[in-house]
């Protein structure tokens, strides 16, 4: 089959031709329908030497069953959403939190294991969820990091329907937390430095967008907006900056989501927390058991990332791009 790599040695993208995996125990093997880039794909995850298959976001078909799992619900032919953990336990108290604290260890698909820009990819039972026929395979890879980590930063800011959240960082996370927060009944405002994907926030519905670059009244303009300020700010980006100006966007008591991951440590004051000025929180694609919660309210509310379609063989190109900040939309190879 053909397989999109990432090669450590070379520090770039090839195409290869390698051998179609075959499920282990407790696995599946999915013929994929479609896998798209993640920043997290950017991260230098892979061990020193390796050339593994990248991506972790991936959607496809059930081609293949281990009799160890053939009586556990699934069968060839589930339209299925793929997690990107392999080799965890699933049971000890780490993985209650999240894989990456398992205590046998993990793997992650696309960085130590091989990911979803290929024909085929094995998956763990655990790590699938059921898609409905009305969804759109093609476009819904996106959903399997990037729209259950929004759903999840969205569903943990403790928002009641017309409070305020604030989306910091407009690209692809932002834009899919943006139509989980209208489709909770929030209010939304999106902030960031680039006008296009300020433009396509706004096309999915946030009730106002501020370029925090170039307006240097944002805040003012922001307060005034929302009665003070917003009640939760889920930052998205991976931008020193873009923390170092969330707390300014809050109103008293208001919550920092911290989602996007920054190379530098982040500096919040603790004054601020003990007297109760700001809350912060975190989340992430998190545990398996709240996978399908999350796939469920996406479901039923046909929420769909824009996606920009490539070939597996312009892989390198969409790397490029992302590194170059020039990606508005997801970008997603079909096979």
């Amino acid at each position: 089959m053909k397989a999109g790599q990432w090669d450590n040695d070379a520090k770039k993208v090839v195409i290869n031709d390698i051998p179609t995996p075959k499920p282990g125990p407790g696995q599946v093997l999915i013929k994929v329908t479609s896998a798209s880039l993640c920043h997290s794909d950017l991260m230098d995850l892979h061990p020193p030497g390796s050339v593994i298959t990248m991506g972790h976001e991936g959607v496809g078909v059930i081609t293949e069953l281990h009799q160890s799992v053939e009586d556990k619900g699934f069968k060839v032919g589930d339209r299925v959403g793929c997690g990107y953990f392999v080799g965890c336990c699933f049971k000890c108290q780490g993985c209650e939190v999240h894989p990456l604290l398992c205590s046998s260890g993990s793997n992650l698909k696309g960085g130590t294991a091989d990911g979803f820009f290929a024909e085929y990819a094995v998956v763990d039972l655990e790590m699938l969820a059921r898609m409905p026929d009305h969804m759109d395979l093609t476009k819904c890879a996106p959903i399997f990091c990037a729209g259950i980590t929004a759903f999840h930063s969205v569903d943990s800011c403790e928002l009641k329907p017309g409070d305020w959240l604030a989306v910091i960082g407009c690209g692809g996370l932002g834009q899919l937390a943006t139509q989980y927060a209208k489709a909770m009944g929030y209010n939304v405002v999106g902030i960031d430095v680039n006008d296009a994907t300020l433009a396509v926030c706004k096309a999915q519905g946030a009730d106002a967008i501020f370029n925090s670059r170039s307006n240097q009244n944002y805040v003012e303009e922001l307060k005034k907006l929302t009665g003070g300020g917003a009640h939760a700010a889920a930052v998205f980006s991976d931008v020193d900056a873009a923390y170092a100006g969330a707390p300014s966007v809050l109103r008293l008591n208001g919550l920092l989501m911290v989602v996007g991951l920054p190379k530098n440590p982040l500096s919040i004051s603790a004054l601020d927390l003990c007297i109760g000025k700001i809350r912060v929180k975190g989340e992430s694609t998190s545990t398996a058991a709240r996978m399908q919660k999350a796939v469920d309210f996406t479901c039923k509310h046909n929420i769909l990332p824009e996606v920009e379609f490539r070939k597996l063989e312009e892989l390198q190109q969409m790397v490029d791009e992302m590194q170059a900040g020039k990606s508005t939309k997801r970008m997603a190879v079909v096979f």
